[in-house]
């Protein structure tokens, strides 16, 4: 405990680390105000009745639980970060799928401004799009009794107009947050939101555990040590790694020797991160829009897909979450490139041929390790609905696994990485006492 208060002291004697630990917080002290701003026409007293509707709600309770409640309070930043996810996640595959786009991602910082210039002006088009999918979804049942008569006649183009402002607001915080503060802008904000839920869904559980009486306090306290193990598996899901040995040649050039030294090369066991979670959620959504038909088999079809719980749904789901993660696996990692750069940097894999029989060992590895982490990855999806049909309150069911988890654990990671390094470049002790934390390197894109 008192080498623990010593760090905590070694990083606010620095005066740069200090300097954007508190940028950082500032900056989502203002996101977590903005949150709680109601939409211009919306009567916020007549909000609580209909708030807790979209929590529960397919893929409308990922956009509220991204956005930190904002979606089901009817606020200016209702979409939150969301938009500028989806472009990032299309430009990303674009540039992957896109010989045009990889040469304009190859050119360097130029390159990736061009890049982001683009996801910026995609966004805006995103954003427009769900606002007016939203203003839909806020003249149904539920919300419509909340705007005011009055202001009806503008409440269309008034809510497009403060929801696109809202969320180039957030844009720009999270890009803030990368230059000025910690890192990570992004999925600094999108953890803040699903935290900020957390407390919330801790105390509605205990509520409804003590309501059971007898042993229901120690149900509560079984369930938060299962919730411990599920987050230290978690951790082991997003720092393992398989090392491959590299050797690389000797070089002498005049009276000094290059190379020769003997390194690894790391293969991540979950490559995707939560990209496959995040498109199997979105696929998994589809069926549920049968239930906008009246017919007996669009309702049935929507009771299955809209409930998290239920068998089927969790076994269709398993089989994308596995599916999309050898499909991302596979369009993200470029084997061949990388045994290119091993040959044009004098390394070779011990008892491996350079060149294509190096691509070949390199893709098989991925392969074999992706398997477990691709399973791994769909228990992880799943974990919420076993804990909802094992008496979790669904708030706190999320909490169990899927999306939110996962982010929690990869961005807190990453967080605690980049104190790390600081501490470390300073000639001061890292954060734990065992050795450096291990964190991700995430782009913007894959960070969700």
């Amino acid at each position: 405990m008192k080498k623990f208060i010593q760090t905590l002291k070694n990083i606010w004697t620095i005066d740069e680390l200090k300097s954007k630990i508190l940028v950082t917080l500032g900056l989502v002290l203002v996101y977590r105000f903005g949150t709680h701003i109601v939409l211009p026409g919306i009567d916020p007293n007549l909000l609580d009745v209909s708030k807790s509707q979209a929590a529960n709600n397919g893929l409308l309770g990922l956009f509220d639980t991204f956005a930190g409640g904002a979606f089901s309070q009817a606020s200016i930043m209702a979409l939150g970060i969301m938009p500028y996810i989806s472009a990032s996640i299309f430009m990303q595959l674009m540039t992957i799928l896109v010989p045009q786009l990889q040469k304009v991602q190859k050119e360097g910082d130029s390159g990736r401004k061009k890049i982001n210039q683009w996801t910026r002006y995609l966004t805006v088009i995103v954003t427009a799009f769900q606002a007016g999918a939203y203003v839909a979804y806020l003249n149904g049942p539920g919300y419509v009794e909340a705007i005011i008569p009055a202001f009806k006649p503008y409440f269309w183009l008034s809510t497009v107009v403060t929801l696109s402002a809202g969320t180039l607001f957030v844009m720009w915080l999270g890009e803030k947050i990368q230059d000025k503060g910690l890192g990570n802008g992004t999925s600094i904000i999108i953890m803040v939101g699903i935290l900020a839920r957390f407390p919330q869904a801790l105390i509605q559980e205990f509520a409804a555990k003590q309501a059971k009486g007898g042993g229901g306090l120690l149900i509560f306290l079984i369930e938060i040590a299962i919730f411990i193990a599920i987050v230290m598996g978690i951790i082991i899901l997003v720092q393992g790694v398989r090392k491959i040995p590299v050797n690389y040649a000797k070089q002498i050039v005049g009276n000094r020797q290059f190379g020769g030294a003997r390194q690894f090369l790391p293969m991540k066991v979950n490559s995707a991160g939560v990209m496959p979670i995040i498109f199997a959620q979105a696929i998994m959504f589809l069926p549920t829009l049968f239930s906008f038909t009246n017919t007996e088999s669009g309702q049935g079809i929507a009771k299955v897909f809209g409930d998290h719980s239920n068998f089927w749904y969790m076994l269709v789901y398993s089989v994308m979450v596995i599916a999309f993660t050898f499909l991302y696996t596979a369009l993200i990692f470029n084997p061949k490139q990388m045994a290119e750069d091993l040959k044009r940097n004098n390394g070779f894999i011990p008892g491996v041929k350079p060149g294509q029989p190096t691509a070949d060992y390199i893709g098989a590895v991925m392969d074999k390790i992706t398997l477990p982490g691709a399973i791994f990855l769909a228990l992880v999806g799943i974990l919420p609905g076993f804990a909802q049909r094992l008496g979790v309150t669904s708030s706190f069911s999320t909490f169990f696994g899927g999306t939110s988890l996962l982010i929690m654990v990869g961005v807190i990671l990453d967080t605690l990485q980049q104190i790390e390094t600081q501490l470390l470049m300073r000639q001061y002790d890292g954060l734990m006492n065992s050795g450096r934390i291990q964190g991700r390197q995430m782009s913007t894109a894959s960070s969700i």
